[in-house]
């Protein structure tokens, strides 16, 4: 198997289960060196270790709650030290919370902690990541349809992170340019295995929407993941690559 990666090291934020898991065996796969984060999953994020190096390729879990975002320098700081550099930055780890804007019983406490982990935690590991990304680096954000388009009620500051996110990486790409440093955006879809699901009612509303009338596999959005990641994408920033089934078709 081809391995474009090889020589890379690679941090993927949310990495122990879900797209994340994913993403960071596509990248080990590939010959990334691959770092990646988890909050409270530690046996999780043990077994994604044991299965990379079971494979004979090389990764390591750090304990890392992005919506601390003082935690940021420190994260980016052990990364280098474990494996001498970064060349690619995987922005996935995020949380969902829904509520309509008007319930009067809505956890604020709760879509608070979904901001600052979605959106601030996210420019929090941009920032820290960009000082020592080198030439030729990556970053790559995971981001949803609904950052392009909220197709059901409840979800407005979920898809206000996702939006955010996109117009920054947008701009990451604009900062990072001059030092050959691509940014881009995969808006992912529904997944197996991803985030908690919505209703039943809204989940079959929102799958009923997509083009494809099914939700995807975590392996599927990893690979748009790789391909931005990868020697092929090297003319490829500022753009957002849509893996979500057709939501926006």
């Amino acid at each position: 198997m081809s391995k474009p990666l090889t020589g890379k090291v690679a941090l993927v934020t949310g990495g122990s289960r879900g797209l994340g898991a994913a993403t960071v065996r596509l990248l080990a796969e590939q010959g990334a060196d691959v770092a990646f984060t988890y909050v409270s999953s530690e046996k999780q994020a043990q077994a994604v270790v044991d299965e990379v190096h079971g494979k004979g390729a090389k990764a390591v879990a750090f304990q890392s709650d992005q919506a601390d975002t003082s935690r940021a320098p420190a994260l980016i700081d052990d990364v280098v030290a474990h494996f001498g550099g970064l060349d690619i930055l995987v922005n996935n780890a995020a949380i969902s919370v829904a509520g309509t804007v008007d319930d009067p019983d809505a956890d604020t406490a709760a879509l608070d902690r979904m901001h600052a982990t979605n959106y601030l935690g996210v420019i929090s590991v941009i920032r820290a990541a960009s000082r020592v990304l080198r030439t030729g680096g990556r970053v790559i954000t995971v981001s949803s349809g609904l950052g392009s388009r909220v197709g059901a009620p409840g979800l407005a500051d979920y898809a206000a992170t996702k939006s955010g996110i996109e117009r920054y990486t947008m701009g990451v790409a604009r900062d990072l340019g001059p030092r050959n440093i691509t940014a881009n955006v995969v808006e992912a879809g529904l997944m197996e295995g991803g985030m908690q699901p919505p209703d039943p009612e809204t989940l079959n509303a929102l799958v009923s929407s997509l083009s494809l009338q099914r939700m995807g596999h975590p392996d599927e959005i990893a690979a748009a993941i790789a391909f931005l990641a990868s020697p092929a994408a090297s003319y490829v920033t500022g753009a957002v690559l849509d893996a979500h089934g057709g939501y926006n078709a």
